[in-house]
């Protein structure tokens, strides 16, 4: 079995998260219209929590919580997600800041430095965020592709990138330009506001790797734009404990033939194939025809008419029961499953999981976790994982749940 590529997750839900929307303006001093400076040498950012008057709670980005008084003739500027300045930004009213807007607070400490006295407040509003990440995933679902590295070649500026699904593979190659951004997922986290600024030097063959940009007419090339990739790992095996109260599974990994014990989080994204579903991919595996079913390999060339994913509408008769999955993208079809919990699973079952590559400290953490895999795992017991996996395990990632 060969190490593949979540946050998981698959609904980027699976949604392009902007943690640190008002990063680029933190290090900057909000300056007004007239070109003034404001005063004061302390900030804080993050959300509020709650408002009283003119006395915020906030919810920092360090994970404490702040008091802040918004002092009388203070500046309040709304200003757009992704911001780096303030000269498209409004002057707004204390009134107008609500529960879960992100604000950029500076002024002075007071005496005790309990409380953040506030000569200026620059605000993100919540809806406003809202509809930033709306437009971002709508971006990265219509424009990108997701796969496998098999080849980084730093001096050419180039990427291979195996792209699978359950219909068969291809190889898409990713052109970058000196305006390729690029992030990188924490060794030990699949969260989009763990991951960090990297370079192309630093994606590696076996990474998982997703890129947006425009891609040609067949879908084997695309220019990237933006790229995030990181290292996890791949697991398939037979359950052989289950531990609720630590909430830990222990897999018998068929690849290396020992135990894996993984630990499941409130972010891990677990569901179960109904068993028709599991044996007409099983049967696709092995390059047999599915009954009903000879639309159900994910399109490898979306247009930019693709619809959006609702990861919480529930499946439909044709989508999630595998009788007739008509014209259905195989990842949206495993994102519309209900979701399943750990105390579903038994000793026996048979799972697929994308995970962490975990440390001898910490044990690998669950991205994504698929059941009911019996049928795939006896069709193709050496690549059935790799090939189904591979197209959705990095729903954590911006438009993770298409291709």
């Amino acid at each position: 079995m060969q190490n593949m590529q979540k946050k998981t997750l698959w609904s980027f839900a699976l949604a392009l998260l902007l943690a640190v929307a008002c990063v680029g303006l933190a290090a900057q001093t909000p300056t007004t219209s007239s070109g003034g400076t404001s005063s004061g040498g302390a900030k804080q950012l993050g959300s509020i929590l709650s408002i009283h008057g003119s006395d915020l709670s906030l919810s920092t980005d360090e994970g404490a919580k702040a008091a802040v008084k918004v002092q009388p003739g203070a500046h309040i500027y709304r200003t757009a997600p992704g911001a780096k300045d303030l000269k498209g930004a409004t002057l707004i009213q204390l009134t107008d800041l609500q529960v879960g807007d992100r604000v950029l607070v500076l002024g002075k400490t007071d005496a005790d430095g309990a409380t953040l006295n506030a000569s200026s407040v620059v605000v993100m509003k919540q809806q406003d965020i809202a509809q930033k990440q709306q437009k971002d995933l709508l971006d990265w679902q219509r424009r990108s592709v997701g796969g496998l590295v098999k080849q980084a070649d730093p001096q050419a500026g180039s990427i291979l990138l195996s792209v699978g699904g359950a219909g068969g593979s291809k190889t898409v190659t990713v052109t970058t330009t000196p305006k390729t951004t690029y992030k990188r997922y924490a060794p030990d986290s699949v969260k989009w506001e763990d991951a960090t600024s990297a370079k192309l030097d630093d994606i590696h063959p076996g990474d998982q790797l997703r890129a947006k940009g425009n891609k040609n007419d067949d879908g084997t090339q695309l220019v990237a734009e933006e790229i995030v990739s990181g290292s996890f790992r791949n697991i398939a095996g037979t359950v052989t404990a289950v531990d609720a109260s630590q909430a830990t599974l222990t897999v018998q990994d068929l690849a290396t033939k020992k135990p894996v014990t993984v630990k499941i989080t409130a972010d891990s994204q677990m569901k179960k194939l109904p068993p028709q579903l599991a044996m007409g991919l099983a049967m696709r595996l092995k390059g047999g025809a599915v009954p009903g079913a000879a639309s159900a390999a994910p399109s490898s060339t979306p247009s930019s008419a693709t619809p959006a994913v609702n990861p919480s509408a529930p499946p439909s008769s044709n989508q999630a029961d595998g009788t007739r999955p008509r014209n259905a993208d195989l990842n949206q079809m495993l994102a519309r499953l209900p979701a399943s919990a750990l105390t579903d699973l038994q000793k026996g079952d048979a799972v697929m999981i994308v995970s962490t590559v975990g440390s001898d400290a910490h044990p690998p953490v669950a991205i994504t976790l698929l059941g009911g895999v019996e049928a795939i795992l006896t069709a193709a017991p050496s690549q059935g994982a790799q090939s189904f996996l591979t197209p959705w395990s990095l729903a954590s990632a911006p438009g993770g749940d298409q291709q």
